[in-house]
């Protein structure tokens, strides 16, 4: 299962948590890493919207964790990663990779698509943090031995399940 890190992080971003769900003998059917750092388009008059948090999820279909995570009532993203034009794309081990915005919790905004054969989910609070995706934004996958990355580390966030 990837573990998914944006390499180099966004200025000012720091990591705030890993985790993983699924069945210990089997291992991992998900993974997931928060990050934390200033919001790129915080409301002035919500103070509350000035840090903003990340969670890059990556499952395989039909765990649940990524919805879960974003507020839908389902366990994958549904048909809204065939319709239309992805909203965004970011590089996922090195390669092009399309995300839909799914219909999420009215307080984040919620991007899905597909990598390295898993779901690929970004989960940001709050939903004005959503624009960081029309950002370049390079994931690398820290199992990989190409990928000596040594992220800062921050606050554990609450975010994390």
């Amino acid at each position: 299962m990837p573990v998914w890190l944006p390499w180099p992080l966004p200025r000012g971003w720091l990591l705030a948590g890993v985790s993983e769900a699924g069945n210990p003998r089997t291992g991992p059917t998900a993974t997931v890493v928060a990050l934390s750092g200033p919001n790129p388009a915080p409301d002035p008059a919500d103070p509350s919207q000035h840090p903003a948090d990340l969670l890059l999820v990556a499952e395989q279909p039909g765990t649940g964790l990524g919805a879960r995570l974003a507020g839908l009532d389902a366990v994958d993203p549904g048909e809204s990663v065939v319709a239309g034009a992805p909203q965004a794309k970011v590089r996922a081990g090195g390669h092009p990779t399309a995300l839909w915005n799914v219909g999420s919790a009215p307080d984040r905004a919620t991007y899905v698509g597909e990598a390295e054969g898993v779901w690929l989910w970004l989960v940001l609070w709050p939903a004005t943090a959503g624009v960081m995706v029309l950002e370049p934004l390079d994931l690398v996958d820290v199992r990989s031995a190409d990928a000596a990355v040594e992220p800062p580390a921050g606050a554990p966030t609450r975010r994390l399940p």
